[in-house]
């Protein structure tokens, strides 16, 4: 079976390893375009899937939009049977996922149709949910609507991280993955169509989402500040000057909402009946630090409060 895999970042990594363990014809991956980083701007940085890939001899294309008949025609002269999608970057128009003679799935790190769209770990983290999964979707030009080949569940535990549990839906996609490409190669793969009425969806982040207000409670604080720890990092104000926060916890502790009422080796922000214990922080301009070492460099101090 001649695959290929639509994947950019390191999520996408486990899952292309996957493939090539067993020993799939991967002929060829697609990918976003090196970007530039740090300061200057002036070194290009390869997508984790492209390395990965050029250690393993793959053959690599890089559009920048995946569109085009030069992309199209290059792609219906590889043969495909099968075309794997996870965390590409890019919508695909339905010309392209017409190409592979077996249609093209996707690797999404959701029960479908919960969470549909371009960020489903921090929007489940969110909304408090104690359970996500992976599901394997034969695509169509809808959002995240084709038939649900294959899911896989897995409990959320307390005070995850969004980083933390992608790393483990990139693995447990991974296995997934290669489950649902076994089934498709011995023809034994039928999709559950989605309940389109239970839908809900999950889309970008964007910066005034990662804002936390202490106002709503010390739990809904926790959980933004998990969900977007460690990336994109989930932020609040002190003295006008932006700070981001991490490691958060609920713990004991009453008082104004935002207001820190405890700055020794901990720092704790209050929530109104109960408070959020934070582990580290970032300042704005600042490497990312322990809480005490912000408050030992007089950063922050009891009776403070966060906006």
């Amino acid at each position: 079976m001649r695959i290929a895999f639509f994947g950019t970042p390191a999520f996408a990594v486990p899952a292309l390893r996957e493939l090539l363990r067993r020993r799939l014809d991967v002929a060829a991956v697609v990918t976003r375009p090196d970007r530039p980083q740090g300061r200057s701007r002036s070194t290009l940085v390869p997508p984790p899937v492209k390395t990965v890939a050029i250690e393993a001899g793959l053959s690599v294309l890089q559009p920048e939009r995946p569109v085009g008949d030069v992309f199209t025609a290059g792609l219906r002269h590889l043969r495909l049977d099968l075309g794997v999608v996870i965390a590409y970057g890019h919508i695909l128009r339905p010309e392209v996922l017409a190409i592979p003679r077996l249609g093209m799935i996707n690797v999404h790190a959701s029960l479908l149709p919960r969470w549909r769209g371009a960020a489903p770990i921090p929007w489940a983290l969110l909304y408090g949910e104690r359970e996500t999964g992976i599901s394997i979707m034969q695509m169509e030009a809808g959002l995240d609507t084709g038939p649900v080949l294959l899911r896989s569940r897995t409990a959320i535990a307390e005070g995850e991280t969004g980083g933390q549990l992608a790393e483990r839906l990139a693995e447990l996609g991974a296995v997934a993955l290669g489950d649902a490409v076994d089934r498709i190669a011995q023809g034994g793969a039928i999709g559950e169509v989605q309940d389109h009425t239970a839908a809900t969806y999950a889309p970008k982040i964007d910066r005034s989402l990662t804002h936390v207000t202490f106002d709503d409670g010390a739990r809904a604080a926790a959980r933004r500040i998990q969900a977007f720890d460690p990336s994109p990092g989930a932020w609040v104000t002190l003295r006008g000057g932006a700070v981001k926060l991490f490691g958060a916890r609920v713990v004991e502790g009453a008082g104004d909402p935002g207001t820190v009422i405890g700055a020794g080796q901990a720092l704790v922000v209050a929530g109104g009946a109960d408070a959020v214990e934070v582990a580290e922080v970032q300042p704005a301009g600042k490497a990312r630090m322990t809480a005490a070492e912000w408050v030992r460099g007089r950063g922050v101090t009891a009776g403070d409060r966060f906006t």
